[in-house]
């Protein structure tokens, strides 16, 4: 059997100094670590990855009024919403299943048009000037003033603002007719003639039931909703021979709703 190889003593001698634990926990400031990934202290220390306009202002900046009498062109909003409708038509098994899906989409955009309409109904929502000259003027003003706008408080007070003041901040103009129910004191009726999600939309015949106009009545439930007046809002097709896409919003509000709006009425509030 062959010996065992001698390591000579100048190996030792020549081996690398190791290292202690505490020097690999704070490394030498010699070191080159140029090459290696840093991460910014602050924002400031690097270049944003987003997009901002030379004046460094985005869209948060801008006055609450200033797209206030700007419309949307009718081919952009036919766009989104055929897409919407394409979208939804690959999703679902039933016409009730694909109006509960555009009324819910249509439900978010209507929580938030209440606030909008409330503020551009005040002094200092419906000024065109500075956000500075509007605060200023709104300083002075008495919240006591029988023209200050208020949230609706009576069913009727509700319906003309959706009538009146929703319907042109949407569709540029108010809607056709306003009805109530003969049978049911819960139940209004909201009547437009020619609603606007209809006008590029073609309906086959197998979903004839379909109303697309679902969309708009999720609008008007989530103001509903957000005014305090509970209430179910579903469209109905309704055509004539004079008015072939006419549609019918039904608007069905909750018995506390109705017994709310007695007792005011029997209050003398308007």
């Amino acid at each position: 059997m062959a010996a065992p190889p001698v390591v000579p003593p100048s190996y030792y001698s020549q081996r690398a100094p190791t290292q202690s634990i505490s020097s690999l926990n704070s490394p030498s400031p010699s070191a080159n670590t140029s090459n290696l990934p840093t991460r910014p202290l602050s924002s400031s220390t690097s270049a944003s990855t987003f997009r901002t306009p030379a004046s460094r202002k985005t869209i948060y900046d801008r006055h609450p009024n200033r797209s206030s009498r700007t419309e949307l062109s009718r081919s952009a909003f036919a766009f989104l919403i055929s897409e919407s409708i394409a979208y939804h038509q690959k999703r679902v098994t039933s016409v009730s299943d694909f109006e509960a899906r555009l009324n819910s989409q249509g439900y978010l955009l209507g929580s938030k048009c209440l606030d909008l309409l409330l503020y551009r109904s005040t002094p200092m929502g419906s000024g065109s000037g500075t956000s500075s000259s509007s605060t200023s003027t709104s300083s002075n003003y008495s919240s006591k003033d029988a023209n200050f706008p208020v949230r609706p408080l009576r069913i009727l007070s509700l319906l003309n603002l959706l009538t009146t003041k929703l319907y042109p901040l949407l569709f540029s103009r108010p809607a056709d007719s306003l009805e109530q129910s003969t049978t049911n004191k819960n139940e209004y009726m909201i009547i437009d003639n020619t609603p606007m999600t209809n006008a590029y939309i073609s309906v086959p015949k197998e979903l004839s039931q379909l109303s697309v106009a679902a969309w708009i009545a999720g609008v008007i439930e989530g103001v509903c909703d957000g005014a305090g007046f509970d209430a179910k809002v579903s469209a109905h097709n309704n055509g004539t021979d004079a008015w072939p896409g006419r549609t019918v919003f039904l608007l069905r509000f909750e018995e506390g709703v109705v017994s709310r709006d007695g007792e005011l009425e029997r209050q003398g509030v308007k």
